[in-house]
């Protein structure tokens, strides 16, 4: 009996991690709208880029030269928002306004494996986004990453896009009782250049705004990408890395708790086919 257990339950690991992956794989295809190119190279590359060069040149402009690397960094990090953001909302949302929500919520499969597989992709996009980010930030504005650790700077952007994909998927969540979200999505990426540190110096935020930031996604990621871009080691900067990778796992778990009662509450009030 126990031998059979064990095989029933190694069988239902690897059914989950098949459902996570294509799951993953099917709603990145389906769901993503920006899986052209033109409007991918709109948002991922051109947007980002142009947003670099706006702040950095503004804030070069007030501060001097020395103090590129601040806004560069910041905004080549702040780049994984635009995947964790949009991205994973649309891709979950997107199964509501495609009208394949009832399905979905119709299928025996773990809800958990298909709820993080909706982030999946978009985590490693925006880690590539972060990724050319930093290019951009060597070949066009002189930006020096000698001292910096490739490891650990590797680390340190992947965990930042998967803090940022958690919060993502609170918004999807919220984006199946709400027809605004892009509004509130739309907002909260705005504040996040600002009380993020991308582009706005924390320690100069009033009280309330510096502790609205340490709940924030990028925050932490952003400050101990800066420190490894200054040569800082991973005993100085695992602390940031770690409250980052806590701040993504608890939006996550926020928006799974709100995604699985919309559910419970759709089959009981028997509303499936109206969301």
């Amino acid at each position: 009996m126990n031998e059979m257990n064990r095989i029933n339950a190694f069988s239902a690991f690897w059914e989950n991690i098949r459902i996570f992956f294509q799951g993953a794989l099917l709603s990145y295809i389906a769901l993503f709208t920006w899986l052209r190119p033109v409007p991918y190279i709109a948002s991922k590359i051109i947007t980002p880029l142009a947003e670099m060069l706006f702040f950095t040149f503004l804030g070069v402009a007030a501060t001097g030269w020395d103090t590129s690397s601040f806004y560069v960094v910041g905004n080549a990090v702040q780049a994984a928002a635009v995947s964790g953001i949009y991205g994973v909302t649309l891709s979950v949302g997107g199964e509501r306004w495609s009208g394949t929500l009832p399905y979905l919520f119709g299928t025996p499969a773990n809800r958990m494996a298909i709820f993080l597989g909706r982030a999946f992709f978009h985590i490693i996009d925006g880690a590539i986004g972060v990724v050319l980010g930093f290019m951009w930030g060597v070949t066009l504005l002189n930006l020096d990453l000698k001292l910096a650790q490739p490891g650990l700077l590797a680390i340190t952007i992947i965990v930042t896009a998967f803090s940022t994909s958690g919060l993502g998927l609170l918004m999807g969540s919220l984006s199946l009782i709400t027809r605004n979200i892009m509004f509130v999505n739309n907002t909260v990426y705005f504040s996040l250049l600002i009380l993020s540190g991308a582009n706005v110096p924390i320690d100069v935020l009033p009280k309330v705004m510096r502790a609205i930031s340490g709940c924030l996604p990028l925050t932490h990621g952003i400050q101990a990408t800066r420190a490894i871009v200054a040569g800082s080691t991973l005993q100085q900067v695992y602390p940031l890395i770690l409250g980052e990778l806590e701040i993504g796992l608890l939006y996550m778990f926020i928006g799974f708790f709100i995604f699985h009662w919309l559910e419970i509450h759709a089959k009981k009030q028997g509303t499936l086919e109206e969301m």
